[in-house]
């Protein structure tokens, strides 16, 4: 009986680690460019095999792009719009006949922003994004953040 117990548990317990699987991690940073200028770097590494997919995507796409929400903050305003840098691939499945923007590897998106006056403040938000690799997809997930501006 105890030999079945413990197998059922492991059992249960690497099933429930395999649906926890998360093969994109997150930094959030910021960086001094200029007086009063800042650029927030939000990095995302993936796993090998895994890929995150571009905040724009084409028209046949059923990927879900990566998107940020920023909360509202009256002490700096946003210089542009958030840039990807990084390799983008275009990966096309013509069976299928859709493509889609992604990465592989590491990608950055940068937002600069300007602080109204020499205070300390937070650039917060949340990222959701979807990850594939050449098999299936994750559900899409959404990851908070919160980056010292000072």
């Amino acid at each position: 009986m105890k030999k079945i117990l413990i197998s059922a548990l492991i059992f249960f317990a690497a099933l429930s680690s395999k649906a926890q699987m998360n093969p994109v991690t997150w930094t959030f940073t910021a960086k001094k460019v200029a007086d009063k200028t800042f650029e927030i770097q939000m990095k995302a590494t993936m796993q090998p095999h895994w890929h995150l997919y571009s905040q724009t995507q084409p028209a046949d796409a059923i990927a879900i792009p990566t998107t940020f929400t920023i909360n509202a903050n009256p002490l700096f305003k946003k210089d542009g719009k958030i840039k990807e840098i990084g390799k983008m691939e275009i990966f096309k499945d013509a069976e299928l006949g859709v493509s889609a923007n992604q990465y592989s590897n590491t990608v950055t998106f940068v937002q600069r922003v300007k602080i109204k006056a020499n205070v300390k403040t937070n650039y917060s938000g949340n990222v959701e994004f979807q990850t594939c690799d050449d098999k299936k997809c994750l559900p899409p997930k959404t990851v908070n953040f919160s980056v010292a501006i000072k």
